[in-house]
Parts: C-alpha cells; sequence; structure tokens
C-alpha cells in the first residue's frame, strides 16, 4: 500500500480547462461552417477564437503546474516543500503539534514521521474545491507511511477549535492565501493564539503584499509581542522553488515564517 497524496492542481480542473479549449474551438468551427456571413458570425467567431485561445492557455499552464507538484513526478515541487517545512518544526517528546489546512496529510505525517514521540494533529474544512481531499485519506495516507502518532479533524482556520497555547508547535503550507478575507495577518495571529510560550511555529504560505500587506511590519509585530527568532524566509529563491517557477505558476511572495513564542 503506497500514500496517495493527491496533486496540488486538482486533476478536475485540469480536465475542466482542456474540455473548455476543446468546446471553444468546436464551436469557432460550427460558427464558421453553419453561419452565414455577416456581422453575428463575425462576432461569434472573435468569441469563440478568445475562448479557445484562453482555454488552450489555461490547459497549458494547469497541464505544467500538475507535473511540477506530483509526488511521483520528476519535479516532485509538493514533496520538497513538504520535507522542507517538516525539517522546521521541532517537538518535545510527548508535545502536540497543530497542522492547519492539512489536505491529503502529507505535512502532518511528515512532521509526525521526524518527530515520531509527539502527537501531530491535522485540520482543515476539505472543500469542494479540492473534493479529493478529506479526512479517510488523510487516514489512510498515515497508514500507508506506518505513521501512528497523527489524528485529523475538520476544523476552520480562521476561528481554531482549541483553546490559547495548546500546542508546542504549529505548521501550515499554502493555506492562508486561499482563504478570502482582507486582514490574513489575523488569521496568522489565530494560529499563533493556540502555541504555547517557547513553542515553534514554521508558515509557509504567498506572503505577498497583494494578499497580506507589510509582511515585514508583522515580523517586527511579532517580536515586539516577545516572540524570538522571527524570520520571513524567501522560498523561491532555489531553497525549494525556482524564480522562474515562482512567476509563472504564481507563486512568486513565497516564503517561510518561522521561530519561536
Amino acid at each position: 500500500m503506497k500514500p496517495d497524496y493527491k496533486n496540488w492542481m486538482p486533476k478536475g480542473m485540469v480536465a475542466s480547462f482542456f474540455g473548455g479549449a476543446a468546446g471553444s474551438w468546436i464551436a469557432a468551427f460550427l460558427v464558421r461552417v453553419l453561419m452565414p456571413k455577416g456581422t453575428g458570425r463575425q462576432v461569434l467567431t472573435v468569441l469563440t477564437t478568445a475562448s479557445g485561445a484562453l482555454f488552450t492557455g489555461m490547459s497549458v499552464w494547469s497541464y505544467l503546474m500538475y507535473r511540477a507538484f506530483d509526488y511521483n513526478g520528476k519535479r516532485q515541487m509538493s514533496r520538497q516543500i513538504i520535507n522542507g517545512i517538516a525539517e522546521y518544526v521541532k517537538i518535545p517528546e510527548g508535545g502536540k503539534c497543530l497542522d492547519v489546512g492539512c489536505g491529503s496529510g502529507a505535512l502532518t505525517i511528515a512532521i509526525a514521521k521526524r518527530n515520531p514521540g509527539a502527537e501531530v494533529t491535522g485540520i482543515d474544512r476539505w472543500g469542494k474545491e479540492y473534493a479529493s481531499f478529506n479526512k479517510p485519506l488523510c487516514e489512510s495516507n498515515a497508514r500507508a507511511e506506518g505513521v501512528s502518532n497523527v489524528s485529523f479533524w475538520q476544523g476552520d482556520a480562521t476561528h481554531l477549535d482549541f483553546q490559547d497555547e495548546t500546542f508546542d508547535a504549529v505548521a501550515s503550507n499554502y493555506v492562508y492565501h486561499n482563504i478570502p478575507l482582507s486582514d490574513r495577518q489575523a488569521i496568522l495571529l489565530e494560529t499563533l493564539r493556540t502555541l504555547k510560550k517557547g513553542g515553534t511555529f514554521a508558515i509557509h504560505d504567498i506572503f505577498s503584499a497583494g494578499k497580506y500587506g507589510d509582511m515585514q511590519s508583522f515580523t517586527k509585530k511579532l517580536k515586539d509581542m516577545g516572540y524570538e527568532k522571527v524570520e520571513l524566509i524567501d522560498t523561491t529563491g532555489g531553497k525549494w522553488i525556482q524564480k522562474g517557477e515562482a512567476g509563472w505558476m504564481g507563486l512568486s511572495g513565497s516564503a517561510l515564517l518561522t521561530g519561536i513564542k
């Protein structure tokens, strides 16, 4: 039995883009063949051709994304990022860790494997956008990896159902930028609220100004609050992602926020 961590670019999304491209080009062909010449045909030809070109571009982009994120493919970017984040998570013997937005359980399991004496909890809302990610899949992947020090629960990253200072470590990967809120720094503080004094955090996301505002000021704010060794580490300079990749994949601004409470 092998784990199945799925793909961060859902196969259904790739298929929908290819379907849209095929449908648009067929429509463009039918317009040219079946409609009489005139303004109406010209307008529909332009619209269907533009739609075909757009969907074709999205198809190519999504396919390349799918290949890059494939856990068993050549690039294996997802695997590199997950294992890279897990290296930053240090949990004392008997301690607890929270992974926010666990998806298919990849990061939760990677952290648990590196910290066998700790208990690692993964939460996710498992929304319809990633319909193939769910709790049974996470549990199946944990069994496939031979990991028993994990648990998975449904939860909301914006309102965590845990008391203050519950965990010795908190982690997350590419989650918060997907949440449609204007103040994503508030979500970070909600996660850090559950971290014990002296606990560590490792949060990887697209920390661009457009999504998060001024993150340099945020790191200073954490230090003023008493957090130690707060760093915002760029991960697009070859650490896990190449600069060129970050650009065409829409991952520019990716960084790891890490430190001690």
